[in-house]
């Protein structure tokens, strides 16, 4: 079987998940701007640095942009690997699809 095709259920699943995914992801990064502007630092350095990491995270988050079915495979590696996601995200994905992720993306 090509490591490459996976079963329809994985893509209605990825393509159900994704949004929820970058919300969580999205959120993580709120509370971390958060604790950054709340600290004991100069308001210019708390403003710069805070660009720099928004800067940094919008291209962690969007560099797997292509929603395609050939590009499924690719972007949760990405998401993975952006710690976007984490392996147990992936459960309820078939067993192919899990096996290939945790044998490619190691913590």
């Amino acid at each position: 079987m090509d490591p490459y095709v996976f079963q329809e259920s994985d893509w209605k699943l990825y393509r159900s998940r994704r949004p929820a995914w970058e919300e969580a992801y999205l959120e993580r990064k709120i509370r971390e701007y958060a604790a950054l502007l709340a600290g004991p630092e100069k308001a210019s350095d708390k403003f710069f640095a805070l660009g720099k990491k928004i800067e940094k995270d919008q291209r962690q988050l969007y560099v797997v942009s292509r929603d395609s079915r050939s590009c499924m495979y690719m972007n949760i590696l990405a998401l993975l690997e952006r710690k976007v996601i984490t392996p147990e995200d992936l459960d309820g994905f078939s067993e192919q699809l899990r096996e290939i992720a945790s044998h490619v993306y190691k913590q």
